[in-house]
């Protein structure tokens, strides 16, 4: 049976010929000399190993045949239309790159003559005036300026001369993109983003190991040996069976995912970790791509083990399941905690899992925590009850204390982890990073309204989520059976974490190899409190890397993201302040900023928006409005549906595949679409102003970071078109 190994540019085939491209590539991995396939050689061809093939009466696959130890292998190169097949058939060569040993696919220069073509996507950039002409610009090009050269493009990173020569001329980013968009060679335009954002030569030689080829007399085997090199991942995936040749097919922008991994990416899905490991980045550089591909990747190589994928809210636990069973259906995802597979879960569904299997440790756990014993914990406490609380009486406390805000932060941060039960415990304990001090006589208040608040709940019969995580650690600590514990744990969305929730996963996982993977982002903060893992018991000194490629979002959309985070000081998880520096592999319209005063105004230039792009026709389940609350999704699903345009308000179920979904910003998280509207834009409800007047400035801070990050978080679901409507204040 022939191997199937095939190209990026194969996968982007139009949707009316995917079935029948899918059909044509499953009979050929079958059997090759099935009369059917027609697969013939060329006579006229420049590579005598190029064949077509056909996919149906009007379409041909162009591929080459690779043989080697007797077995057959078929690099498909893509789909077109019978003439433009057997024309570019004839003037293609399938190569290897002498000075970097990744495979190339080369165009005949006649062929491009004949097409008066330049050298591969050379056009833009040349076109570009040049410095001594434009006397608007005194900048140099953007290489020269890094201290890249001409010979560095060529001769030490294999880049083809004549899209070198282009790339020295770049000005900035956007004209490397321009150049690198749609090239040929996959791995040409990702070593041209890698050098434009500033990493060295030598650092890209090594990420995409890149050495020079070392040609055999059997050609065929090193063209397929250069196949599999880490470099050439980006571009080519061998394939193993109908769901992975499924996968491949079906990769368009939005599921490459499943299929093609750069090389930075690859080695953080199979590194051997020695203990608790990080990788930060931000939104769109593929950290749950990592996670998703390592969750395989471990269960292959520990097949009896019981491995943890978790990260904090039930939807995006859902996504995680969904996006496993699309990248290998053959990946055992088991339905319980401790089972050998891959257990998916968000973390309050986790700890509460923990607790219903607590056993005779539970009580004692309870107490442990909350300093009472519990009848029960299965019920959860209501998100209002600290106001509650403070409605009843605050003795004497200040408004910037006497605030749900704070005292849930209080209680989450400091009280829980640190398993308080005493007003004697609470005098002495360490606040670090809690901003406001608090006296001998306030902290005495303070605990005054803990205790309130413990006895509520206690006479509910509840429990909130940072307390089943504490207890829920409490009773892991205190079971020596193991038939709960897991054997690895894969956390997502990292920083929305809260101190009890990473007590609870320390204790679920024995230290030891491949333990603790971490993917979080510090812009991306949008629930919880500030956390410095190593205060946990969780170190990751040395073990920490950042990915900072960003695969989703057009260079445009990402700057007008990244400017929202202007003036915010954010830190990561090991409490260093996070960086940006992010760049994009993609490129696409500047994102549309529309100024209005009314909420009708609002409404009637959103639903013009929306009509412009469904008119244009983009299918209605790639295009998503967000806004920041859930009155205000109501409100807009509403106001669109009376003026023609058919969406679906979105809470807990599934994004609708037939409509435009509007939600709210933290519904949005973990999805992505190829055209986003932002609603509601630089405006606060008076209750919300009126409450974040009253905190101190510590959290008063901490909340315009996390508006600033929902913003962020917001903009970057948008893969091509961003539109923000602001809604003027004055």
């Amino acid at each position: 049976m022939p191997t199937i190994i095939m190209s990026k540019l194969a996968s982007r085939l139009d949707p009316a010929i995917r079935a029948k491209a899918m059909n044509f590539l499953q009979k050929l991995a079958a059997d090759d000399t099935t009369p059917g396939l027609h697969i013939e050689p060329m006579r006229r061809a420049i590579d005598s190993r190029v064949r077509t093939g056909r996919v149906d009466q009007s379409n041909r696959a162009v591929m080459f045949r690779l043989d080697n130890a007797g077995e057959r292998h078929y690099v498909i190169h893509g789909v077109w239309p019978h003439d433009e097949a057997i024309r570019i058939a004839n003037n293609l060569r399938l190569t290897v790159n002498p000075v970097n040993g990744l495979p190339q696919f080369e165009e005949s220069p006649e062929f491009r003559a004949a097409d008066n073509l330049m050298p591969p996507k050379a056009t833009k950039v040349a076109e570009q005036p040049s410095l001594e002409s434009d006397p608007n610009s005194q900048k140099k090009p953007l290489l020269e300026s890094l201290g890249v050269s001409l010979s560095d493009l060529i001769d030490r990173l294999g880049v083809p001369s004549e899209i070198a020569s282009a790339a020295m001329l770049a000005r900035d980013e956007d004209e490397i993109l321009s150049l690198a968009a749609d090239l040929e060679n996959e791995w040409i335009g990702t070593i041209l983003i890698d050098i434009a954002a500033g990493d060295s030569v030598s650092g890209v030689v090594d990420l995409m190991a890149l050495s020079p080829a070392s040609p055999s007399e059997d050609e065929d085997a090193d063209v397929l040996a250069a196949l599999q090199r880490i470099g050439a991942q980006v571009q080519f995936a061998f394939i193993e069976d109908n769901e992975e040749l499924r996968n491949a097919i079906e990769a368009t922008d939005f599921a490459a995912w499943r299929v093609f991994l750069h090389p930075e990416q690859r080695r953080y899905v199979d590194l051997k970790t020695s203990g608790p490991f990080r990788i930060s980045g931000g939104a769109g550089t593929g950290k749950t791509v990592v996670l998703v591909h390592r969750a395989r990747e471990l269960a292959r190589r520990y097949p009896t083990d019981s491995i943890l994928l978790t990260t904090y809210t039930t939807n995006l636990a859902s996504l995680l399941e969904e996006q496993l069973a699309q990248l290998d259906p053959r990946t055992t995802i088991s339905s319980s905690l401790g089972e050998s597979g891959v257990f998916v879960s968000g973390i309050d569904a986790l700890a509460a899992g923990v607790l219903r299997v607590g056993g005779l440790s539970l009580s004692t756990a309870v107490e442990s925590v909350l300093g009472q014993a519990r009848e029960t914990v299965n019920g959860r406490t209501s998100g209002s009850l600290w106001q509650s609380i403070v409605d009843s009486g605050t003795v004497g406390l200040p408004p910037s204390i006497a605030n749900s805000t704070f005292l849930s932060a209080e209680y989450a941060s400091v009280i829980l982890p640190n398993r308080i039960t005493s007003i004697e415990d609470y005098l002495h304990v360490r606040r670090t990073g809690r901003g406001i001090p608090l006296s001998r006589a306030k902290r005495t208040a303070v605990w005054s309204l803990v205790e309130a608040y413990r006895a509520q709940a206690r006479v509910d019969g509840t429990v909130d989520f940072f307390e089943a995580a504490a207890i829920a650690a409490a009773v892991l600590e205190a079971d020596s059976s193991g038939k709960i514990f897991t054997s690895h744990v894969l956390v997502d969305e990292g920083q929305d974490l809260s101190p009890t929730h990473w007590q609870l996963l320390r204790a679920l996982v024995p230290h030891g190899p491949d333990d603790l993977f971490i993917a979080e982002d510090a812009h991306q903060r949008i629930y919880g409190t500030r956390v410095v893992l190593s205060k946990l018991g969780i170190s990751i000194v040395g073990r920490s890397r950042r990915l900072t490629l960003n695969y989703r979002t057009t260079a445009q959309n990402l700057r007008y993201a990244m400017s929202v985070l202007t003036g915010g000081a954010f830190v990561d998880l090991e409490d260093r302040p996070e960086t940006t520096g992010y760049r994009s592999a993609r490129s696409g319209p500047e994102p549309h900023v529309i100024e209005v005063t009314s909420i009708t105004e609002e409404l009637d230039k959103m639903a013009i928006v929306l009509r412009q792009w469904l008119d244009g026709g983009v299918a209605p389940e790639t295009i998503s409005v967000l806004c920041p609350d859930r009155f205000q999704r109501d409100r807009l699903a509403t106001g669109l549906t009376e003026r023609g345009i058919s969406v679906r308000s979105v809470d807990r179920d599934r994004v609708p595949r037939d409509r435009i979904s509007v939600m709210t910003m933290h519904r949005a998280k973990g999805t992505e679409f190829s055209r986003v509207a932002l609603s509601g834009v630089g405006s606060r409800q008076q209750s919300q102003e009126s409450r974040i007047a009253a905190l101190d400035e510590a959290d008063r801070l901490d909340e315009e970071l996390r508006e600033k990050s929902l913003l962020y978080v917001a903009a970057t679901r948008a893969r091509d078109e961003l539109v923000v409507i602001r809604r003027s204040t004055g």
